[in-house]
């Protein structure tokens, strides 16, 4: 077999055969073909697809060219969630205990901030002594002790997903389809993932910024996964403004801990409880829907409905904090130390961005939201740079709502004034607000669920 035929094969469309890319991923990885000829043959792949079987078999031998990781018997199944990435997007610090809460075992391999999208790891490090990457045992222990765990991508999982992203960023193929979906489901399932409910965002500050675009990508991971024996549900959810009201890595773990003590556990004060704060409708509606899904694969309610009462009593009744806290301690955090930095842990500059004239907020534009979280440290603009955990921005406004002149939109943390000023001119071109003439709030959609798919034809 020569590497050459196959670049030919499927430069003229053709269906490559398991051998084919069993073939070309191995040797991809044992040296034996060049990076020239993986970087032709992905770019083949950005133009002329994959079906339905070859993006299955590149997924088996992308999870086959590492290590997977063995969890215990006895609970089934273990049931993960991805999101494909945004801004403010704290859903996972949320949903993981809140499932666990739930009876739902979750094995949650998670990624760091690039771009303007946040990560997960990078929040969870803003928690004194919190360990985001375990060993493959002691990620299975804390699943079978706590009901979840958090961890990074080891060399050792999946590294063909590794040296292909790399390679990916660098020859313009990374809005593939079929390539996204790979990588996507070789990391979760070869984490011990048996189900996976996906968060496909679209808009602004989305990776997906059109439905049909999103759909698309929510398709191929639904049918992939059923080609793999894996149950799918992807969700379709809005990401034209920024998730709930922080943006930045502690903000993020507090705004988590607020909406996780929503029964108002006497160790935490916050100004307004998280249900009654309008800021965060969106932040409560998509992680509990999210939730819900995870509890139905996970067996433990026998629809969806029935699963969103599950959730939500989880939450009153402090269950879901309890099981947070419980991850904290398990992975070398301290809960007593996260508690006392809630509001009060902020980096040291401070900003308040006001608006000049009265009216609706129309948009606040997610993308540059993110961008000044870059700024300021929250991202990364590559991969190699560090992130600071105290700094971001707090939105005290949502779209749709009126405002008079000189009222506070939202409010700026920074390590240093240089910082400082990019985000303030970064986020000033985020706030769209329409004149008084306007007459009422933006008209908008009641739901930030825009489709979920699951069981397709």
């Amino acid at each position: 077999m020569r590497a050459s035929e196959i670049l030919i094969h499927k430069r003229d469309g053709g269906i490559l055969s398991t051998e084919q890319l069993r073939f070309l991923i191995h040797g991809y990885l044992d040296g034996s073909i060049p990076e020239y000829q993986i970087s032709a043959w992905l770019m083949a792949v950005y133009f002329q697809g994959m079906n339905e079987d070859e993006t299955g078999v590149l997924t088996r031998e992308m999870i086959a060219s590492g290590d997977t990781i063995m969890l215990g018997p006895g609970v089934r199944p273990y049931v993960d969630k991805h999101s494909t990435g945004g801004v403010g997007d704290k859903v996972s610090l949320i949903l993981a205990p809140l499932a666990a809460a739930c009876g739902v075992a979750v094995p949650m391999m998670s990624g760091r901030a690039l771009g303007h999208t946040g990560g997960t790891l990078d929040k969870l490090d803003s928690i004194p002594g919190y360990q985001s990457v375990l060993a493959p045992e002691r990620f299975a222990a804390i699943v079978a002790e706590v009901g979840f765990a958090m961890t990074g991508q080891s060399e050792r999982i999946v590294p063909a997903d590794r040296k292909l992203y790399a390679l990916r960023d660098v020859t313009a193929t990374v809005e593939s389809i079929p390539l996204i979906t790979a990588s996507i489901l070789s990391k979760k399932f070869a984490e011990g993932a048996e189900a996976l409910v996906m968060d496909v965002k679209c808009g602004s500050g989305a990776f997906m910024k059109t439905p049909e675009a999103a759909r698309k990508l929510a398709e191929a991971l639904v049918r992939t996964g059923a080609s793999l024996d894996r149950e799918v549900v992807a969700v379709l959810t809005r990401m034209d403004e920024p998730l709930g009201a922080m943006v930045g890595n502690f903000l993020e773990v507090e705004e988590s801990c607020r909406v996780l003590a929503a029964a108002e556990t006497p160790a935490l004060v916050f100004d307004q409880p998280a249900f009654s704060d309008r800021r965060l409708a969106d932040l409560l509606e998509v992680t509990l829907h999210l939730t819900a899904w995870m509890i139905v694969l996970g067996g433990k309610a026998r629809d969806h409905r029935a699963a969103l009462d599950l959730a939500h009593a989880r939450l009153i009744d402090g269950s879901a904090y309890r099981a947070f806290c419980a991850n904290v301690e398990a992975q070398g955090g301290s809960v007593a130390d996260l508690e006392a930095g809630l509001g009060v842990r902020r980096a040291p500059v401070v900003h308040e961005l006001r608006t000049e004239c009265g009216g609706v907020v129309h948009e606040i534009d997610a993308y540059r939201i993110g961008m000044a979280g870059v700024d300021l440290g929250v991202g990364r603009n590559r991969a190699e740079d560090s992130v600071e955990p105290h700094v971001g921005l707090e939105l005290l406004v949502k779209r749709g709502e009126r405002v008079e002149p000189n009222t506070p939109l939202c409010r700026l943390y920074a390590t240093n004034e240089t910082a400082m000023a990019a985000a303030i001119a970064r986020t000033a071109g985020a706030f769209v607000i329409g004149g008084a003439e306007a007459g009422g709030a933006v008209p908008q959609s009641s739901s930030w669920i825009i489709e979920e798919l699951h069981e397709l034809e």
